[in-house]
């Protein structure tokens, strides 16, 4: 897959140096640049030397510049060279309280006039996003007090639509009026049509096109198409429209249709999230699905039909004593089965049930978003969730076999400290039967993450990380979702034997050098990498198998190329008798590390999976 999108995006001389790094930056300080990366600014000025000769070079003839234009863009201002935490709040507090005069939009093309012939060519053929498209986006109006928080979050709204590459929000003083400020807010468009690909089991072969921006509209249209590789027979067609803000009203809506070979799908949804400390949210889903579900405990896959209904809202209030906000939230979820294993019993295969659920929950958050760079990436202004969520969840199920009670509690925290950032999570959930004493299907989820803060060793920067994960349950039933196994963030990453239970450690660590390095303009970041994990059915963890896997790996990439981060890694898997499966080589783009949100979202019971 990995290949086939590269191979297309080469292909299609639209996608060429056309999609912008995502960033967002404070237009209220400059950071300057320190001692310690002299070495930087001379590499950065040595490599510009080389494009500039480059660039000069086949600029003199037809083809070499097409070439020129098609690998090479021009890059974003580089801002990993202090690795700080940026608090944007604080850059906008000393305009709090001042009422917004006017907002000005001024909107940007993907590129500036008088770049390469295609660069000039997609700028030609793309519908520049439209002015009431980004305005309805805004969580602020002329007339209101300025509050620091909402300009964040409209940024970090804005910074996660598709069709935006690129957004700066600047405070203007009225010079007459001290009281009063005017808003600028600049965005730069990106390129938004791709084709994608996709080679499956089975013969199975997907071709498809994808609009993030019909129009200007800030609307999404995918295509796909379905047919077979081996005999070229006709598989079908899915069609996907997403309206990311419906109206100006924060609804979302999307409707997905079609069908792929075996598979099918009916899929309508309408809905709106948290987004301010008091707000409320809502949604409305129904969809009717025909797929191969994957039976963990028989290592196979099984064609099931459901449908499902769900309907879901809760409120938040801001309580200023306590910079949280108080939530409730409801859901209810209908589900029916017309195709499934005909092995279904009251203990087997629980998760294919016929049932509906009612779910309550209540709860305390916050959420805030800092700055800061090479921690999931290179560094490009990584917006950072910090902030924490405590909810208790309870409800009923009427199920297919016998009716339940459910009770489920769940923590969540993330924030910088002396020796890095920490994030951790805990999250409990159990069924009870009516008469209070049977606990089933019960398990706990225990999650802790770690990084350190960015220090140096000669010329290069090091972050360390740390992730632990323990999953336990009990009570459980045989069948689908009974069992659990290594998963691809909760795993060890060289690691390609098939185990199960329901009793799961892992610990994994990583140390990612970030290098002066720049050959050709690439950056290059080493890592190495030490995973250990223990599963089965053991309550005693240490009773299980035990597995283990080691390796290295490098991160490559370059701002001015079309193509993404490009990760090759190398390892080996243990276990107690020695090598096991291993994945011993793997080339992606694919990395492990994600960081945690604390927005409420609609009641769910605990997954074990």
């Amino acid at each position: 897959m990995f290949f086939g999108k590269c191979i297309l995006a080469v292909g299609l001389l639209a996608i060429v140096s056309v999609a912008s790094a995502r960033v967002v930056r404070p237009t209220v300080l400059v950071p300057e640049r320190s001692a310690d990366d002299s070495l930087t600014a001379r590499t950065e000025a040595r490599n510009q030397r080389l494009y500039d000769s480059i660039q000069s070079k086949t600029s003199r003839r037809t083809v070499p510049r097409l070439l020129y234009g098609m690998l090479f863009r021009h890059p974003n201002r580089d801002t990993t060279a202090s690795g700080r935490v940026t608090d944007e709040n604080r850059l906008f507090e000393p305009y709090a309280g001042k009422i917004i005069d006017d907002i000005d939009i001024q909107r940007q093309q993907i590129f500036d006039p008088g770049g390469s012939w295609l660069q000039r060519a997609a700028t030609k053929t793309h519908a520049l996003t439209r002015e009431r498209v980004i305005r309805r986006d805004l969580l602020f109006r002329p007339g209101e007090p300025l509050d620091p928080e909402l300009i964040v979050r409209t940024k970090q709204l804005l910074r996660e639509r598709k069709y935006l590459s690129d957004v700066e929000i600047d405070i203007i003083p009225d010079s007459i009026d001290t009281t009063r400020v005017s808003l600028r807010i600049r965005t730069r468009d990106s390129w938004t049509i791709t084709v994608d690909g996709g080679l499956h089991s089975e013969g199975r072969t997907m071709i498809g096109l994808y609009d993030a921006n019909i129009l200007g509209t800030g609307n999404t249209l995918k295509v796909e198409t379905n047919f077979s590789r081996k005999d070229f027979s006709y598989g079908g067609n899915m069609v996907e429209y997403e309206i990311p803000n419906v109206l100006g009203t924060f609804y979302t809506a999307e409707l997905a249709a079609g069908r792929d070979f075996y598979n099918s799908t009916f899929d309508a949804k309408l809905r709106k999230e948290f987004l301010r400390p008091t707000d409320y949210e809502v949604g409305i889903t129904y969809n009717d699905l025909k797929f191969k579900q994957y039976m963990i405990e028989q290592d196979t896959s099984m064609l099931v039909k459901v449908r499902n209904f769900n309907v879901w809202g809760g409120y938040s209030h801001l309580v200023p004593s306590l910079a949280s906000s108080i939530y409730v939230t409801s859901h209810f979820n209908h589900r029916r089965y017309s195709r499934r294993p005909d092995d279904v019993t009251a203990r087997h295969h629980p998760a294919l049930h016929d049932d509906d659920m009612l779910l309550f929950g209540a709860g305390f958050y916050r959420e805030k978003f800092l700055t800061a760079n090479m921690i999931y990436g290179f560094g490009r202004n990584e917006y950072l969730a910090t902030g924490y969520k405590a909810e208790i969840v309870g409800g009923y199920s009427w199920g297919e076999f016998n009716d339940n009670f459910y009770l489920g509690a769940n923590y969540r925290i993330g924030r910088f400290t002396r020796i890095g950032y920490i994030m951790g999570g805990a999250a409990l959930g159990s069924y009870i039967d009516r008469t209070g004493k049977n606990w089933n299907r019960s398990a706990v989820d225990l999650d802790l993450r770690w990084f350190s803060h960015l220090f140096m060793w000669r010329r290069s920067r090091i972050r360390q990380f740390l992730m632990l994960n323990y999953t336990q349950g009990w009570g459980r039933g045989t069948g689908n979702n009974e069992s659990i196994r290594f998963t691809r963030s909760d795993g060890l990453q060289a690691l390609k034997e098939y185990v199960i239970g329901t009793n799961r450690l892992v610990i994994n660590t990583e140390s990612v050098l970030f290098t002066p390095w720049q050959p050709l303009g690439f950056r290059i970041a080493l890592f190495g990498f030490a995973d250990c994990g223990l599963i089965g059915y053991s309550p005693d963890i240490f009773r299980n198998d035990f597995f283990a896997s080691l390796g290295v790996g490098v991160r490559m990439k370059n701002e001015r190329l079309i193509f993404s981060t490009i990760q090759i890694r190398l390892g080996v898997a243990f276990g107690k008798d020695g090598v096991v499966g291993s994945e011993y080589f793997r080339l992606s783009n694919y990395t492990r590390l994600t960081q945690y949100r604390y927005r409420p979202t609609r009641p769910e019971p605990i997954e074990f999976q």
